[in-house]
């Protein structure tokens, strides 16, 4: 091989790792990028958001607020993936937001069935609300329809079990949405 082959074949070798390594970090890129923009999320997001907007004057920053599991409005004793998703992305734009969240996945007492999230009796939840000096619990349900899944959730006082803000909305029973919606096999 001659130096003017070589050279060129060097060069190709460059290129083409260039042009791959350049092709690898923007598909990571655009990966982030697109999930950042998750429906799921956007809506998660906008949904807390509103909770709060129409809770303004009601509630404050001092004190925190708890967010359960939502759960199958068939079934108030069963969640899926999705519940637990879409509790844990509220509780994530409320924190967003300025707001103190408890993070009851580090507590015991709770009343918590496998596969099933931070479901709680009453009596726990006043219990824990005292200890935490929270205020108001996010709770919710959700349901599957022929092509969405309804959703509502409800910023509650915890002393009176009055809601404070309620928002109700839908997301597409896309392929995403049915695999969160499949309940896993228990342990």
């Amino acid at each position: 091989m001659n130096r003017r082959q070589l050279l060129s074949a060097a060069g190709a070798s460059l290129l083409l790792a260039a042009c791959t390594g350049g092709s690898r970090r923007s598909y990571s890129a655009a990966s982030y990028a697109s999930v950042a923009q998750s429906e799921l999320i956007i809506a998660s997001y906008k949904a807390a958001d509103a909770l709060l907007a129409q809770a303004i004057g009601q509630i404050d920053r001092e004190h925190p607020l708890i967010v359960a599991t939502l759960v199958n409005i068939n079934a108030l004793e069963e969640s899926t993936p999705l519940g637990r998703l879409i509790s844990e992305q509220v509780g994530a734009r409320m924190a967003q937001q300025g707001y103190r969240v408890v993070e009851l996945k580090i507590r015991q007492k709770l009343y918590m069935k496998r596969n099933e999230g931070e479901l709680m009796l009453t009596r726990e939840i006043r219990d824990i609300a005292r200890q935490q000096d929270a205020q108001a619990l996010v709770i919710g349900t959700y349901t599957e329809g022929a092509d969405r899944v309804f959703i509502n959730l409800k910023l509650t006082q915890i002393e009176t079990n009055i809601a404070l803000a309620a928002v109700d909305y839908a997301l597409p029973l896309d392929m995403n949405i049915r695999a969160l919606l499949q309940r896993p096999p228990p342990l």
